[in-house]
């Protein structure tokens, strides 16, 4: 359930509010209205949270021995300084590299010309003997004019160097060479120093780097104290935004806004009359953006870890559909995952990690989903007789005879090797296999759907509103197109438009609840206390109203995909087999066999659950999440406490 909240203001002198807010962090029951604060005290938090942060990301990449390696304990004061420390050494380390890459790029360019120092030519020059650098193709080195003064230096197949004498230090391009000859500047510093530097630079490198390695040690530290200081972030947030009141002559008032559950509004209620702060309360206003905090039993609360993990909150005016979602994501990984062998290693793994956290005293509600998702797919892969992909053959007479004849793989192995069909009464067409595994994933659909609108019923009838009908009109059109889905997708023979059954026109029944729960639909969906109006908005949207009509089609028919993907599955986990059984036999390729065993059926398990995140979780946030109305517009109920999240 969605645990109503009261909405309430504090009001206390503003000399007392840092007290008042140690306090009200201190029994941590108000979600605070979120505010924004000011001031260099709140900005100096968090100038040493990005340092701290910053650092612990570099240094969790260090990699160090976890049987050797040890932690020191710091205090919060030496944390902050190692922490500024490696981002100085980050930052000299990227200097470095920059410094060794462009000294580097510099000693090519003059690879070719041997040892350089500019101030040998700066001597020359002074005796009157100018040297000019150049390069040019060595086929284009008789283009030169014999009135340009050259000193061959080397050449090579592409490249010949050579220097021009001149009295004067050129100040233009001498008009005897050729365009294919190009100036070579001389370096700053002599070749020698260059490789000095270089040398020198990566000296430095290995020192720091070092330096940097070693202050993996004090990551604990560091992470210890961001997790404080993100508790002085958030009440200094606080401290410094609170709105205030100047009173003549009187002290200055602050105030400050929040949510509290019903539940503990007692405790609030209790501390403010002890602490002689003024409490005001109401019911939130449609308008506020009110938290959400959800209450439900240690079962329905597995299902917390993936909602957490998908960061879908309902809305505090929304539903609450918890136990829903679990127990429809249980069915749906079941089904999606699909392999009893596959389940049953889940299970198994998923059990030893939860007995072993029971043994340190520490709980894992993702564990115990994981171990529920796995039972499921146990179950499932019994009704299928699905198993590592083995075919019935392959498996014990007794594991066979537990799966349920119509849905399952075993259906024509234990026909004794004849084709099963289900045949209904009405008619002498049967059904495969696969039509009753699409059968059973439709039903699937309509039960859920189904579920969306009943509580969309029961709102509008606690509201006493006309919309009850327009919810009503949805339900009877879902279950009418339940048939048609069937008749267009299953089996047009088995399930036709126009079928009868015991004097009971099925087919035109069908329609007729599509047509008349449009009919309801369409003019009590949009109630808001006016008929007329109703109706007009639904014509103002009247595209949408008729797409409405086909979406239900396609919602139901969307379920399908857990049969699809399911047989994929299967699919690949017996290809697996059929590639690795011929390698069985030899003794020398058996362990090849092995591998191709563990990385095939690894594989598709790491697809199968990626399917589930992609298919089965669809399901639940959109198309039943649609029929329900929900957005997932909801942020979770977040107190100001003691313990603040990382």
């Amino acid at each position: 359930m969605i645990v109503p909240m009261k909405k309430v203001s504090l009001v206390i002198l503003d000399k007392e509010k840092k007290e008042a807010l140690k306090t009200l962090r201190k029994i941590g029951v108000v979600h605070l209205e979120k505010v924004e604060g000011k001031g260099e005290v709140l900005a100096n938090y968090k100038n040493v949270s990005d340092t701290l942060f910053n650092a612990s990301i570099l240094l969790s990449e260090v990699k160090t021995d976890k049987k050797t390696f040890k932690y020191e304990t710091v205090s919060n004061e030496v944390a902050l300084q190692k922490a500024r420390r490696v981002l100085e050494i980050v930052d000299r380390k990227k200097e470095l590299f920059d410094q060794i890459s462009s000294a580097t790029a510099e000693l090519d360019r003059f690879a070719g010309w041997g040892e350089l120092d500019p101030q040998d030519f700066e001597y020359l020059k002074e005796k009157g003997i100018c040297l000019s650098l150049y390069e040019i193709p060595s086929d284009k080195m008789r283009l030169i004019s014999d009135d340009v003064k050259t000193i061959l230096l080397n050449t090579s197949k592409s490249v010949t160097r050579f220097l021009v004498l001149s009295d004067e230090p050129l100040t233009e391009r001498p008009e005897g060479l050729p365009p294919e000859a190009f100036s070579i500047i001389l370096p700053d510093i002599s070749t020698n120093k260059i490789i000095e530097n270089i040398n020198s630079a990566k000296s430095e490198l290995d020192s720091i780097q070092k330096e940097f390695n070693d202050s993996a040690k004090y990551l604990n530290s560091i992470n210890e104290y961001y997790s404080s200081v993100q508790k002085d972030i958030e009440f200094e947030n606080i401290y410094s935004g609170m709105g205030t009141e100047d009173l003549e002559n009187e002290n200055t008032l602050a105030w400050i806004t929040g949510f509290v559950p019903v539940d503990s509004f007692d405790v609030l209620q209790k501390t403010a009359k002890e602490n002689y702060w003024a409490l005001a309360s109401d019911d939130p206003a449609e308008e506020d953006a009110v938290p959400t905090k959800l209450k439900n039993n240690k079962l329905v609360s597995l299902i917390y870890p993936l909602t957490d993990f998908l960061g879908t909150v309902p809305g505090y005016n929304e539903y609450d559909i918890s136990g829903w979602c679990l127990l429809f994501f249980t069915v749906f990984f079941g089904m999606i995952f699909g392999d009893g062998g596959y389940g049953l290693l889940v299970t198994l793994v998923s059990l030893i990690l939860i007995l072993k956290n029971k043994a340190k005293g520490k709980s894992s509600p993702m564990l115990s989903l994981v171990f529920l998702v796995g039972l499921a797919t146990v179950a499932w892969g019994t009704v299928t007789c699905t198993w590592f992909g083995l075919t019935p053959e392959q498996l014990p007479s007794w594991l066979v005879n537990l799966s349920v004849t119509p849905l399952s793989n075993a259906a024509d192995f234990k026909n004794g090797g004849q084709p099963y069909l289900l045949y209904l009464p009405w008619s002498d067409v049967g059904l495969t296999t696969g039509q009753n595994l699409q059968i059973f994933c439709f039903t699937l659909a309509l039960l859920q759907l189904s579920v969306a609108h009943i509580k969309g019923i029961k709102r509008n009838l606690k509201n006493k509103s006309l919309k009850v009908l327009g919810e009503f009109g949805s339900l009877v059109q879902l279950w009418g197109m339940f048939y048609v889905v069937l008749s267009m997708v299953v089996s047009s023979q088995i399930f036709p438009l126009n079928l009868v059954v015991n004097g009971i026109p099925v087919g035109m029944t069908a329609i007729l609840l599509v047509a008349g729960g449009f009919a309801l639909s369409f003019i009590f969906a949009n109630y808001e206390g006016s008929l007329g109006k109703s109706i007009l908005e639904s014509c103002k949207n009247i595209i949408s109203v008729l797409l409405g009509v086909v979406n239900v089609f396609s919602d139901i028919v969307s379920y399908i995909r857990l049969w699809a993907v399911g047989l994929a599955g299967a699919a690949i986990s017996n290809t697996v087999n059929t590639m690795a059984g011929p390698l069985m036999g030899h003794a020398i390729l058996f362990i090849a066999a092995v591998l191709l065993l563990v990385f095939g059926h690894g594989l598709n398990m790491i697809l199968n659950l990626l399917s589930v995140i992609v298919h089965g979780v669809r399901l639940n946030t959109l198309e039943f999440s649609t029929h329900l109305g929900m957005s997932w517009s909801g942020f979770k109920y977040e107190p100001f406490k003691e313990t603040v999240k990382k």
